[in-house]
């Protein structure tokens, strides 16, 4: 009987241990250890002295050295010599995070020395996997809406031809609107663009055009009135993949797009 009751004893004081977390036994008799002296025999403890823990508690872990992606960016951007030179710079641009789920760099499309550089906001699903920006049906419709003032990007003369590209050169995942640091980083390749490519005329196209060319957003309002954005005259104009959606909205493209074919008869 009492050997009964010694089995359901360990058994029970076996179960508490488990309970608390111990998972290995390392010796045939358990240890109290809230019982064991604070050193060891024959070792006595060593004071730490308090200006020594004052210091240690005053002097946190140095953080490691912060890049800034802007300043990186602007770096590598007026490095670029050419429009061959910045894409490399913009391929080789590491901090922004929308290059690590993007099939492609979508650069630029078009004759560079063109007269009419169109500036979108960022690649979908189709100009992902081409590489070229406004491949898809709303850069068909940008098509068709340049061609109606004379405008194409297949032209071969520098006069009647467009130059396209995007302020983002990577897809965004699901396509979603690119964050105020993800567009802050690329405004340094966006005007180095500009400045290379050497158009007379700008169309900025949606509110992320307008937001990194010239700071502002809310395209209902914005279009339709001449801005300076990189030393130069640009459009506001409403996104075609917009117009898709809206097609009432046509109207007004139309109009904003006869002001740019004006503006560029006057600079002839």
């Amino acid at each position: 009987m009492d050997s009964a009751m010694e089995y359901y004893s360990a058994r029970a004081a076996l179960q508490w241990q488990v309970e608390l977390g111990a998972d290995e036994a390392l010796g045939d008799v358990p240890i109290n250890r809230y019982e064991l002296p604070d050193t060891a025999p024959g070792k006595p403890a060593r004071p730490v002295p308090v200006a020594a823990m004052a210091g240690a508690q005053a002097a946190p872990p140095p953080e490691p050295d912060k890049v800034d992606p802007v300043a990186d960016a602007r770096r590598m951007a007026q490095a670029a010599g050419d429009l061959d030179g910045l894409r490399a710079a913009m391929a080789a641009f590491e901090h922004c995070e929308l290059k690590r789920g993007a099939r492609n760099l979508v650069f630029a499309d078009g004759q560079p020395g063109a007269r009419l550089m169109v500036i979108g906001e960022a690649p979908g699903r189709e100009e992902d996997r081409e590489g070229r920006p406004f491949v898809g049906r709303a850069g068909q419709l940008l098509d068709r809406m340049l061609d109606a003032i004379g405008m194409a990007r297949g032209a071969e003369s520098a006069a009647n031809s467009v130059y396209i590209t995007n302020v983002m050169p990577w897809r965004p995942p699901q396509n979603r609107e690119p964050t105020p640091e993800e567009i802050a980083m690329m405004v340094p390749f966006m005007q180095r663009h500009v400045e290379l490519a050497a158009p007379d005329v700008l169309i900025l196209v949606g509110n992320i055009s307008c937001d990194a060319a010239i700071g502002k957003r809310g395209i209902t309002r914005l279009r339709g009135q001449w801005a300076e954005a990189y030393g130069r005259p640009a459009m506001p104009m409403f996104h075609p993949a917009y117009l898709l959606r809206q097609p009432q909205m046509k109207r007004e493209a139309w109009a904003d797009l006869l002001e740019v074919q004006a503006r560029l008869r006057e600079m002839t």
